[in-house]
């Protein structure tokens, strides 16, 4: 019941408070990875280029055939990824669940890979496989879980099997088939270097429809949070609800390593960010968390892109190093290092 009061009597308004400021670091984070790298653009060409001038030009060739995919895409993922994240601790209650902890990402990767072993030229057709090889991989957990005892470190060494699974299900598609996945390496590790407007398109609209389903059901999020019991009682069909939702999670992950590989750690740091800014109103969390996730992977692939110059290494990398210690660290903060049900 306390629980309950606290949902009621929630100032609304104060949480969005911060959410001007995400959406200006996340422009300027657009921005400035439009115009840095090797060759570096002024803002004011930027835009210029964007408009239809300087055309002909080799920055005009960079701008549009190389840091515009990459930058749409990084924004793109990032906020997939980061909702997914958000959506997928708030349904299963498990703050160290993520797409890269329980086998979302890896699934998508197997069936990308599949896909593209199969339909080489079917680019629209992507996305689908890459949704439902993440279903699938959010479903098998959550089945394997279930049956294990669904405390929050059987569903984390569940997620981990699954992912090693799939792990090796893409190591041998790309054995027998070489050339389905462009890139190998930067897919393994997530990477932006060699996307395309073409390669994203199909995704966005994935991506496009499931944000919208998925802030439709804010509410119904934030009634789920108050226990099963409680929502039951106020109304909600809860199966169908967290299906629903885990649906939509798992459509904006599989859409996101579509086209920019295996990231980590974009669904994990970022909600757990946005709730100390913004607390657990689901609404304000998910929108703070999709413009988190966009400007944290853009900011990362600007860095991939500048730190080593002109050698471009895959953001995941950057990821790997800012997440790997967040999640030791979580660990450890859960309840003096252990994880209980």
């Amino acid at each position: 019941m306390r629980d309950l009061r606290r949902f009621f009597t929630l100032k609304r308004g104060s949480e969005y408070a911060c959410l001007p400021a995400l959406l200006g670091l996340t422009v300027f984070a657009a921005v400035l990875g439009m115009c840095l790298g090797t060759v570096s653009v002024s803002p004011g060409d930027m835009f210029h280029i964007l408009l239809g001038g300087l055309t002909g030009t080799a920055e005009a060739r960079i701008i549009l055939y190389a840091r515009l995919p990459r930058t749409c895409g990084s924004l793109l993922a990032g906020a997939a990824l980061a909702v997914s994240g958000t959506v997928i601790q708030n349904v299963l209650a498990n703050p160290l669940a993520a797409p890269n902890v329980i086998g979302v990402n890896s699934g998508a990767g197997f069936m990308t890979a599949v896909c593209c072993a199969a339909m080489p030229a079917a680019l629209e057709a992507v996305p689908l496989a890459a949704f439902l090889g993440a279903l699938s991989g959010v479903m098998l957990v959550l089945f394997i879980a279930e049956r294990a005892g669904a405390s929050k470190l059987t569903l984390i060494l569940a997620g981990l099997a699954v992912s090693s699974m799939f792990g090796a299900g893409i190591d041998a598609v790309v054995t027998f088939a070489p050339e389905a996945l462009n890139g190998y390496t930067d897919f393994r590790i997530g990477g932006l270097s060699n996307i395309s407007m073409n390669r994203i398109a199909p995704a966005a609209g994935l991506i496009a429809t499931a944000l919208a389903v998925v802030f439709s059901l804010a509410h119904e999020l934030d009634l789920l949070a108050l226990g099963n019991e409680t929502a039951q009682s106020l109304g909600l069909p809860t199966r169908k609800v967290r299906l629903l939702l885990l649906t939509m999670a798992a459509a904006l992950s599989g859409a996101a390593v579509s086209f920019a590989g295996l990231l980590g750690f974009v669904g994990l740091i970022v909600p757990h960010i946005m709730r100390r800014l913004v607390g657990e109103e689901s609404r304000a969390l998910l929108l703070s968390s999709a413009l988190g996730g966009a400007s944290l992977l853009t900011f990362s692939d600007i860095l991939a892109r500048l730190l080593f110059a002109p050698y471009d290494l895959p953001v995941g990398l950057v990821l790997s190093f800012v997440g790997g210690p967040f999640f030791i660290w979580l660990l450890l903060r859960q309840r003096g290092g252990r994880i209980h049900d």
